[in-house]
């Protein structure tokens, strides 16, 4: 069942429903709480992929990039609802691939793979990890749903 808080359409997580710059606004800002809660109940900020056979780290650029990617479409912000679920079980599509130069968040990056997890009654989602330059650490990049595919 759906609430209208008497400016937007919210989902029974308080996830705003529509397109305007005001639902994506306040779906920005639920995905940085919800990372900031997550955050709390796991306090080592890793989870280990079966897929990788090692941890995946959620640090600040985890939630700057998902939050703004994410927030764009509802679907994808209620996919980070699943966050550690993906960050658990997401597997690997292809090799890695080399992170983009000339976009400033990926410069820490060596590589960038590609990961996939599909949720049961929900869909595919999308996981991208980035694996850091100098000590190889394998840091969660950004999560969206992946529509119609």
């Amino acid at each position: 069942m759906n609430v209208y808080n008497g400016f937007m359409e919210l989902d029974k997580n308080g996830i705003a429903l529509g397109d305007a710059t005001e639902d994506k606004k306040a779906r920005k800002k639920f995905i940085k709480e919800f990372y900031r809660n997550w955050g709390m109940l796991n306090p080592t900020k890793q989870v280990f992929n079966n897929s990788l056979n090692d941890y995946i780290s959620v640090k600040h650029i985890s939630v700057e990039e998902t939050a703004g990617q994410a927030s764009i479409r509802y679907k994808s912000t209620l996919a980070i609802l699943f966050l550690s679920e993906i960050l658990e079980n997401a597997t690997q599509k292809g090799n890695p691939r080399n992170s983009d130069p000339t976009k400033d968040n990926q410069k820490r990056f060596e590589k960038i793979i590609i990961m996939e997890y599909v949720k049961p009654e929900f869909g595919k989602i999308k996981l991208i990890v980035g694996i850091r330059r100098n000590t190889k650490e394998k840091v969660q990049y950004c999560i969206t749903a992946i529509e119609n595919g």
